[in-house]
């Protein structure tokens, strides 16, 4: 065991420690805030109901993040590496990207035929800008002198974009992977706790209209260890691509 998984680990302990202490010398309202024992024994007995809200969930999140994924990189290596086409892009990205995407989803639900392409939409246009801006910071901010190596080794359009800018830009992409994997799971949560049938959002929403705050305590905590987990294996993604950077370090 790693000094930093031990850390955690104590770090964790404490937490449930302290969490135990409060709720058991009823320092706060029961109600409202439930022990741990409650909370794990809720998860079990809803373990059904968890498993298909996290299939539900996930499945959101994937179609969401895979279009965000196949039209941020592309078009954000394209319009890095062209300045003239960065110069009539550039006042698009500044006026749309910082618009908060949860503001899209009354339009997204009244053009598009399910709620299921609305979510999918607006979780796309939450991880669309993160990703696509940090494409094109990371290709414009390649050492010139590696670009000018490739062009005098003759190098094409495609060997460019593939083989020196997007190695070059894949710092910035994975940092905006981060936020726009972030921004993905605040989307979905909102659009499930708007119109959804089922999902971690649809959970936490349903319990808390019947005022079972237990329950919605589980609901976040699933939740909480479920970006958790994801996270860990995105950096390990993150370390991996990086490999060669880490090296050269």
């Amino acid at each position: 065991m790693t000094e930093k998984m031990r850390d955690r680990l104590i770090l964790l302990g404490l937490v449930l420690a302290l969490w135990e202490l409060i709720t058991g010398l009823k320092l706060l309202d029961p109600l409202l805030y439930p022990s741990p024992q409650t909370v794990f024994k809720l998860i079990i007995e809803d373990r059904d109901v968890f498993t298909k809200s996290l299939v539900s969930s996930f499945n959101l999140l994937f179609y969401g993040c895979l279009l965000a994924l196949v039209t941020a990189i592309p078009l954000g290596l394209i319009v890095g590496w062209n300045r003239r086409l960065y110069s009539l892009i550039e006042p698009v990205m500044n006026i749309l990207g910082p618009i908060p995407p949860i503001v899209y989803i009354p339009y997204a639900v009244a053009i598009l035929p399910t709620f299921k392409m609305s979510s999918a939409f607006i979780i796309f246009v939450g991880a669309f800008w993160p990703l696509f801006i940090n494409t094109v910071s990371g290709v414009q901010a390649v050492e010139q002198g590696i670009i000018n190596s490739a062009r005098t080794l003759g190098v094409g359009y495609s060997t460019m974009l593939l083989r020196i800018l997007l190695p070059g830009a894949m710092p910035h992409i994975l940092t905006g992977g981060t936020i726009s994997l972030v921004m993905a799971f605040i989307l979905l949560a909102a659009a499930e706790m708007i119109g959804a049938t089922s999902g971690l959002g649809w959970y936490i929403k349903y319990f808390a209209d019947f005022a079972d705050y237990h329950r919605v305590v589980a609901g976040i905590l699933v939740m909480g260890a479920v970006v958790f987990v994801l996270m860990i294996f995105y950096n390990r993604l993150a370390q991996y691509l990086l490999r060669w950077k880490l090296q050269k370090g």
